[in-house]
């Protein structure tokens, strides 16, 4: 796979999507990495004047797990529906395992397996059974059919539930069924939308070390969307943020901090038998150190001094300049650690530097 090519659109859209005909050109002639399942350029999704997915570039490779962070509402799962071939672009184009979705919806669906938001089983009939249901409708029956259900419902850990009825499970069990009948088929991908919604927080972290465990046993490339800053951190290799329909930012959290975050670094930093007392003094003598912008004392008994650095690239040095201090000063060092900007942190300020709107109630 070389190039995209635009979808034809259809009715309205084919007027918009010739006069971006030029544009496109432009776009194909962009690298792909040679190991990415998922390629978008320029991918784009128009309903009358509501451009819901806007001129999307990414690109998802075998064994990764690339997170699309966005509010409800940002465009994720119109993107997701594009790439699945269940709604056409306006413009733009795809490739999902080399197929053009538009073109070859079947072609894709058998090499990708999908987790909805809200994923359906029959309640009254029980997890091997609504498995064997997949199965069948993959053109998988007999002895491989089972070979297949059982390995799926051993990687998801449900061995001891799969022959109890669906009705008696918890969402995040739920879940976890939903995973295994995107497995069945032998996926080459896995796209789940907001997989972790409404689950209890043990089942979150099982979920999300399931993923990471498919992920590295099976070389699978994962496009996980999720409006969970903290989840979509946790697990992800890369990150996308997408805010009204546009993506403006993606890369690793570190990435994403370097263009999104402020040109100060934190460092907390932490003593043994300091007394709330000696608080101020302590504030004043870190603040005194060269490259240290500000001090926050501790919020409370245990906690650690926070200390801000400038320059980012200068942290070393601080680190350094605050050890050899505070042990000059007769203060007994018990912690120092640099403290990553969390991608709440740096969520927030690309929404900022974009001058769009942070959503109200935006995940911490």
């Amino acid at each position: 796979m070389t190039s995209l090519s635009e979808t034809p659109a259809r009715g309205p859209e084919r007027r918009v999507a010739r006069k971006g005909r030029a544009r496109q050109r432009d776009q194909e002639r962009t690298p792909i990495d040679p190991t990415a399942l998922i390629v978008t350029r320029r991918l784009s999704k128009r309903y009358d004047t509501l451009v819901a997915v806007d001129h999307l570039d990414i690109e998802v490779r075998a064994g990764e797990i690339f997170g699309l962070l966005g509010q409800n509402g940002a465009g994720k799962t119109t993107t997701i529906l594009m790439l699945l071939g269940l709604t056409e672009p306006s413009s733009g184009g795809a490739r999902v395992v080399g197929f053009d979705p538009a073109r070859h919806p079947i072609e894709v669906k058998r090499h990708v397996g999908y987790l909805p938001d809200n994923v359906g089983f029959y309640d009254s009939m029980t997890g091997r059974q609504n498995l064997r249901y997949t199965a069948k409708l993959n053109g998988l029956s007999g002895p491989v059919a089972e070979q297949k259900i059982s390995d799926a419902i051993q990687q998801v850990g449900m061995t001891d539930r799969a022959d109890t009825k669906v009705e008696t499970y918890s969402r995040g069990m739920k879940q976890r069924l939903g995973i295994a009948d995107a497995l069945v088929k032998d996926p080459s991908i896995l796209i789940l939308d907001e997989p972790t919604t409404a689950i209890d927080p043990i089942g979150v972290i099982e979920i999300l070390e399931l993923l990471r465990r498919l992920v590295r046993e099976r070389g699978l490339a994962v496009l996980l969307s999720s409006h969970l800053l903290a989840q979509v951190q946790s697990v992800c290799d890369r990150v996308g943020i997408f805010a009204s329909g546009k993506l403006i930012g993606v890369g690793t959290v570190a990435e994403l901090a370097e263009q999104f975050g402020d040109e100060s670094a934190r460092i907390e930093i932490g003593f043994e038998d300091l007394d709330q007392k000696d608080y101020a003094s302590t504030v004043k003598v870190l603040a005194a150190i060269p490259g240290v912008s500000s001090v926050q004392a501790p919020a409370g008994p245990g906690s650690p001094f926070v200390v801000f650095t400038q320059p980012r690239d200068a942290t070393a040095a601080a680190r350094e300049a605050l050890i050899k201090t505070t042990l000059g000063e007769g203060l007994r060092l018990s912690s120092i650690r640099e403290v990553e900007p969390s991608l709440d942190d740096i969520y927030r300020r690309a929404l900022h530097e974009k001058g769009l709107a942070i959503p109200r109630g935006a995940a911490a």
